[in-house]
């Protein structure tokens, strides 16, 4: 079971904080978890890459795909790697830039009530079995800590701009560890 410290933290995961963030509308509850896939480069695993794009630290140099996005600040709650490991950069109680121009259920902007979780992967490709088991662990203790009452992907809250988690997501893990929670249609 996983654990929260203070000030919406969690004690499992590796924090690296990340400026992308900022305050909560006041009065705005996290309620929907956004699953988002991610790797950099694109469709390569491993490296850090993901973590110095989260923390403006990706050398635009680096890479041809580098120079696209380093000057972008963005950020999400939580990070799963290929192997289980969650990094946390955003605190769960403020608001991570992850979601962009989205509306969920018909109500805009997601970040104001949502938690971003980007796993690492792309669209194209499946996820690992330890991903799996770490966003269910990690959507549990969510909902034991916020009022959730969603799970969508990034292609459902921002449809026709955003793609991920892709085809190659497996809903099931989640739907049948929460299956009172509201989904994308299958």
């Amino acid at each position: 079971m996983m654990h929260w410290l203070a000030h919406g933290w969690l004690r499992q995961a590796r924090r690296q904080p990340s400026p992308n963030q900022g305050k909560r509308p006041p009065g705005c509850a996290v309620s929907l978890v956004v699953v988002h896939a991610i790797s950099l480069p694109p469709g390569e695993f491993g490296g850090d890459a993901v973590e110095r794009f989260f923390l403006n630290r990706l050398p635009a140099g680096e890479h041809p795909y580098f120079a696209e996005i380093a000057a972008l600040q963005v950020s999400a709650h939580f990070f799963v790697r290929r192997g289980g490991e969650v990094l946390q950069f955003v605190s769960c109680d403020r608001r991570a830039w992850h979601a962009g121009r989205s509306a969920w259920r018909g109500r805009q902007d997601c970040n104001d009530f949502s938690v971003g979780i980007e796993l690492e992967g792309c669209d194209g490709r499946g996820f690992e079995a330890p991903q799996y088991a770490a966003l269910v662990d990690l959507v549990a203790a969510l909902a034991r800590r916020y009022p959730i009452t969603a799970i969508a992907g990034h292609s459902d809250i921002a449809p026709g701009r955003k793609t991920d988690p892709g085809p190659g997501f497996d809903w099931a893990p989640l739907r049948q560890a929460f299956p009172g929670l509201d989904y994308p249609v299958a």
